[in-house]
């Protein structure tokens, strides 16, 4: 019995030993690598980030950060397992920097990530109607600034359309002066449009209005807009539109 007694105790101990050397040997004290691909798209009081996925198997999801300057504090402003994180209740027209970090299921996180992304914010609005100034001059207009349809001679009236019988096409016209437009080209949606360029302003502040073409529009104080025709009808135009309230700031859509 004693014998027995002790082969037993000597089982325990043994058992003991070999759970604590696997227990030390599953420690995990190794964070995921740094979040790579981080990029941002700039949306109407909201900012959405995406990013490539991390491949650690013990991966247990990211963190994401923010801060108001390029190398001021990052606040954690929420978590998530997935590879994207919409940051919405944000001001239009306020610059924000971010960074994402991983992290596993003990714990370990890794740095933040090494990219610069910063988003400004933008009010956006869609399937906005403007009509031939021929046939309603009340109704012709767009203002940017107070996001509305305005008659086509409003002092604040951004652009007007007007078709044009002998071409037989429509087009938009810059309504006040000192403002800039020109035909960007067609897209597939308005988001295609990243960055206002600083070239290619039309010379008559005149441009044919296209189905599916977006327009760039740089107002007479200094504020970038866009806007996108989606349906053109006999005397009216569709459009969706963005408009940048950060003067000077060219950002309308990615980074």
């Amino acid at each position: 019995m004693k014998t027995q007694k002790m082969i037993i105790n000597l089982l325990i101990i043994t058992s003991l030993l070999v759970f604590a050397s696997c227990s030390f040997e599953k420690a995990d004290h190794e964070p995921p690598a740094v979040p790579r691909g981080l990029r941002s798209i700039t949306g109407d009081g909201e900012v959405m980030l995406y990013w490539y996925e991390n491949t650690e198997p013990d991966l247990a999801g990211y963190r994401i950060y923010r801060s108001l300057t390029e190398s001021g504090y990052y606040y954690l402003i929420g978590e998530t397992n997935l590879d994207y994180f919409l940051d919405v209740g944000l001001e239009n027209g306020v610059t924000y920097f971010y960074a994402i970090s991983a992290f596993d299921y003990d714990e370990n996180e890794s740095d933040l990530s090494y990219e610069l992304v910063f988003d400004t914010p933008r009010p956006e609005g869609f399937n906005e109607n403007v009509f031939d100034y021929h046939d309603y001059p009340d109704y012709a207009g767009w203002d940017f600034s107070n996001y509305k349809v305005v008659a086509f001679d409003d002092p604040k009236c951004d652009f007007y359309y007007g078709y044009d019988d002998y071409m037989e096409a429509g087009y938009f016209y810059v309504g006040r002066p000192g403002g800039d437009i020109q035909d960007f080209g067609y897209t597939e949606s308005l988001d295609d449009v990243t960055y206002a360029p600083q070239n290619g302003w039309s010379a008559t502040g005149i441009v044919e209005v296209i189905v599916g073409h977006t327009y760039i529009f740089w107002t007479w104080d200094d504020h970038y807009a866009k806007f996108r025709v989606t349906a053109i009808g006999p005397n009216y135009v569709v459009f969706d539109w963005a408009y940048q309230v950060d003067p000077g700031n060219p950002e309308l859509a990615m980074q």
